[in-house]
């Protein structure tokens, strides 16, 4: 398999990681876009939200309780954070590797959304 992602969880490519489960990991992203981003990942390759089935409710949720964690861990519970993830190329995925994008250390803007 060619997906980055898998290549961080296998150790093959390095990572700056900050949380690690037997399901999860969770690492800076390399092009932060705000003082905190974090990328939070279930070990399990699934290509996005669309390829998500029944069968992984339960690593999905672990993910989420990942980001409310080092959202403690790393001082930005209490002011806020955002988390994001991209699904499809209209959505802005670029890795096809479900991922949430876990951002805060400041006020975040708007979502600028075009209607």
């Amino acid at each position: 398999m060619d997906c980055i992602f898998c290549k961080i969880v296998d150790g093959s490519l390095p990572s700056k990681k900050v949380y690690e489960t037997e399901t999860v990991l969770a690492f800076h992203d390399i092009q932060p876009a705000a003082p905190v981003h974090i990328l939070i990942i279930p070990k399990k390759h699934i290509a996005s939200m669309n390829e998500a089935g029944p069968e992984d409710r339960e690593t999905l949720g672990d993910v989420l309780l990942a980001a409310r964690h080092i959202a403690g861990q790393l001082g930005i519970a209490e002011s806020g954070y955002r988390l994001i993830n991209n699904c499809g190329s209209d959505g802005g995925q670029v890795v096809y590797h479900v991922h949430f994008h876990l951002l805060g250390g400041e006020k975040l803007g708007g979502l600028n959304v075009k209607k």
